[in-house]
């Protein structure tokens, strides 16, 4: 009894100050054209991410932890790779895991005109260490070393958190056979291709700005939220 009584003041407290934080949050339904199953949610204001400032913030969540949309969501990731592109392991960063397995089920699933037709394909996930980097412990190792990657973010901002996990990649002796994400503002990395789910033409009017170099800063107004692919948090 008590944990609804605390649950309903939390909500009332929320809906009085207008959304999460002192962020008045509301969210716009993002459908993509290639498959309308595959969805995002978009919000705008004032938002900093790790590398830039952006004027509106994707939610993954529905994309990245519902069943029906990851699977739908991986059809389209998988769809450019199905005839020429070989995949030994597909390697998730942003929290996309759900994603890529389905991506591997789709690639590999008897019955599919695949070249990976058959393929016990891996689905791992780099770790960040201290000072930065992306590491492979020496577990998942040998699903890098000598294998074909298919790398799958969420989000691609400016492209230099995808150049790092190419470079690690290569560092552990894999091939980097192709790039693919839910949302990306740049086409290609390292000279690769981007299949992006949703890019910057699916969203009019998103913006991304240097830390030194935002108009939103300079006009005085505030930060709504820090933000990444795993979510956001309202200051």
């Amino acid at each position: 009894m008590i944990k609804y009584e605390l649950a309903e003041k939390r909500e009332n407290k929320l809906q009085q100050k207008g959304g999460i934080g002192n962020m008045d949050v509301h969210f716009e339904d993002l459908r993509s054209w290639k498959n309308p199953k595959a969805r995002v949610k978009v919000m705008r204001g004032h938002f900093v991410t790790t590398h830039s400032h952006v004027n509106t913030y994707i939610d993954l969540s529905t994309m990245k932890s519902r069943c029906n949309n990851a699977r739908e969501t991986a059809k389209v990731m998988a769809e450019p790779y199905l005839a020429t592109t070989e995949v030994d392991t597909v390697v998730c960063l942003d929290g996309m895991e759900v994603v890529g397995t389905f991506i591997a089920d789709i690639l590999s699933r008897p019955g599919t005109v695949s070249i990976n037709t058959g393929k016990n394909i891996s689905v791992v996930s780099p770790e960040t260490d201290k000072a930065g980097q992306m590491i492979f412990r020496d577990n998942t190792r040998r699903m890098i070393e000598g294998q074909n990657i298919l790398i799958v973010a969420g989000l691609i901002t400016t492209g230099k958190t995808m150049m790092q996990a190419i470079e690690s990649t290569l560092y552990y002796g894999g091939r980097v056979n192709g790039i693919c994400a839910a949302f990306s503002l740049v086409s290609k990395v390292a000279g690769m291709d981007i299949n992006a789910v949703f890019t910057q033409k699916d969203v009019p009017g998103y913006e991304k700005y240097s830390d030194g170099n935002c108009p939103m800063c300079a006009a005085g107004q505030k930060v709504d939220a820090f933000v990444n692919s795993y979510g956001h948090s309202a200051l």
